[in-house]
């Protein structure tokens, strides 16, 4: 079976009635969390622009707390496991100065919940990984806003190896 598309698709819309639509919009919720959760963001993020990061930081200290990092193959597991929710949320958000602000607050929490302490290689490298996109939006960013995020920035490259 070919799929139409994405064109085909928003053609098709254009068709529907508000209520078909409604309907098709609330069945798609249904399918999997993440629609759900991007359809909560969409929608609440007109009455308060900052609900989506706090609660993404949110998610993310709940899953640093409760991470196992007693052994560094646990701590490795761990944090990969956090990088793919942190990539998932990502893709949610069209701001590039909130993408930066995750991504940031992703690498300090793996600062203070002392996965760098393994110096494992894999954990290394997700790190800086991690510094590169945030370099890397930074710079696509308009100058006053890269001012803000250049100080954090620093921050983080110090504990680069």
């Amino acid at each position: 079976m070919k799929i139409a598309s994405l064109a085909d698709i928003k053609k098709e819309l254009n068709f529907l009635s508000e209520k078909e639509l409604i309907a098709l919009i609330t069945d798609l919720s249904k399918f999997n969390m993440d629609n759900k959760k991007y359809l909560f963001f969409k929608l609440y993020e007109r009455d308060n622009p900052r609900l989506f990061i706090e609660m993404v930081q949110e998610e993310l200290k709940s899953e640093f707390q409760n991470a196992n990092i007693s052994h560094y193959h646990l701590a490795k597991k761990s944090a990969q496991g956090i990088r793919r929710k942190l990539n998932k949320f990502l893709k949610i958000s069209k701001d590039k100065a909130a993408q930066i602000e995750l991504i940031i607050d992703f690498c300090k929490m793996l600062q203070e919940y002392g996965y760098l302490r393994f110096r494992h290689p894999v954990i290394d490298n997700l790190y800086k990984v991690q510094v590169g996109k945030v370099e890397k939006l930074i710079s696509g960013l308009h100058e006053d806003l890269q001012y803000d995020f250049q100080d954090n920035l620093d921050d983080l490259k110090d504990y680069v190896r």
